[in-house]
């Protein structure tokens, strides 16, 4: 995959579309490309913190923060194996998994009562008190059969979110 600017070679499509599970047509990772190469403004074959900052939509999005912690310097091959949990032929695990990562911005496997606070804080802003989201997320966690001490690991995020019924599906536009 060389430079940003080089073209993908068929081997290139191949290996990217292992890296993602197929979750993604050859088609669509050659438009993904040709977005990746524009955001890559220097061709170094990585998107930058400042870079993904240039797409309005993300930079608007109320966890962009922690969101760049995942991103910085994603290369190419990487960069698509993220956008796949986004696809809609993603398993349920796959999306959870994301959504999991994102709330654990230390990396440590799991997630505390401040980690979920922290997430809350910056999907509400100012139209909630941190006393407010305190007593929400103690209760929410209650009813889920945790405490505010209680970490919660990845399988206790699948058993949760999996059982839900949710329909955690996102597209992603790959023109």
């Amino acid at each position: 995959m060389g430079t940003a600017s080089s073209m993908l070679t068929q081997y290139d499509l191949e290996e990217v579309q292992l890296h993602c599970h197929n979750l993604f047509s050859q088609q669509e990772i050659v438009s993904l490309y040709q977005r990746f190469c524009q955001l890559d403004r220097n061709a170094k074959g990585f998107i930058s913190a400042d870079e993904f900052l240039s797409v309005p939509e993300f930079a608007m999005n109320p966890l962009s923060q922690r969101l760049l912690k995942m991103l910085d310097g994603l290369n190419f091959k990487d960069f698509v194996a993220f956008l796949s949990a986004f696809s809609a032929k993603a398993n349920m695990e796959q999306k959870i998994t994301l959504i999991f990562k994102v709330y654990d911005s230390d990396g440590n496997g799991k997630i505390s009562f401040n980690d979920i606070l922290e997430v809350l804080q910056d999907l509400s802003g100012v139209f909630m008190s941190n006393e407010q989201r305190e007593k929400v997320l103690v209760q929410v966690l209650k009813e889920a059969g945790y405490t505010r001490e209680s970490y919660l690991m990845l399988d206790d995020f699948i058993k949760v979110f999996g059982n839900s019924g949710l329909k955690l599906e996102v597209e992603v536009p790959v023109d």
